[in-house]
């Protein structure tokens, strides 16, 4: 009778199985939704995109050979990284939308609840791990209060900033009847000098950098010291945590 059980049958059996015996030895949680994986990585892509063909644009590129005019390569930068402005705009809408029919991890990126009595003393045990002063980690299972901090500041609010200052910026091209220009010409009523706005946009790519490494370190960092997360949530969509 089991010799003539489909293959596929018998496939989900032996996955359950080794999940079941997994859990087991292990404490396996399921944190993030697929749709949450999808905009992480593509999130990520842009954010790259944005920070190379970003800081081409800041900075300029090297002197081409002949005429100015028949060089495209500026060009294609800007059209690139507009692009990817776009990509990461609506992923951040997405997001949002994420935030309010996901679970409760999918929200913990929007806000930190600094009201919390628990969240000062989780805090302040999580300074003292990363400073080698505490034994061991507490256990989170999304965010521990450190992350939430630097969430929140470093990328929420700063790929909020990056995405109204650069359309404002991109709104100077396509003119005062634009679109773009009737949602975030309020910008130059802040800054009137364009020059500012483009200088606050260039440090929000160095914030978002500092925040890049900063995150992967941490990855890193809870893969091998605190000994959890081992395959990364955001591929696998689960928390795993070993003894």
């Amino acid at each position: 009778m089991l010799d003539k059980m489909p293959q596929g049958v018998t496939t989900r059996i032996d996955n359950d199985a080794a999940r079941r015996d997994r859990s087991v030895e292990h404490d396996v949680v399921d944190l993030y939704e697929a749709p949450m994986w999808l905009w992480h990585w593509v999130n990520a892509a842009a954010i790259l995109v944005l920070g190379v063909t970003g800081y081409f644009i800041g900075t300029g590129t090297a002197a081409m050979l002949g005429q100015p005019s028949n060089s495209l390569v500026f060009r294609y930068i800007r059209f690139v990284h507009f692009s990817a402005g776009y990509v990461l705009t609506v992923g951040f809408l997405l997001r949002i939308y994420l935030a309010l029919v996901g679970n409760s991890h999918a929200r913990q990126i929007f806000y930190v609840p600094l009201w919390r009595r628990c969240f000062w003393s989780e805090l302040w045990h999580a300074l003292r791990w990363y400073a080698f002063l505490a034994a061991k980690p507490e256990k989170h299972v999304g965010h521990n209060p450190l992350a939430l901090l630097a969430m929140f500041f470093m990328f929420t609010l700063t790929s909020a900033f990056m995405i109204v200052t650069g359309f404002a910026l991109y709104a100077q091209g396509s003119g005062n009847d634009s679109w773009q220009y009737q949602l975030f010409g309020w910008v130059f009523a802040i800054w009137p000098n364009s020059q500012d706005v483009h200088t606050w946009h260039h440090l929000g790519l160095w914030v978002i950098v500092c925040f890049a490494l900063v995150h992967i370190y941490a990855v890193i960092w809870e893969a091998v010291v605190s000994r959890r997360s081992i395959r990364s949530s955001m591929i696998s969509g689960e928390r795993e945590f070993r003894g």
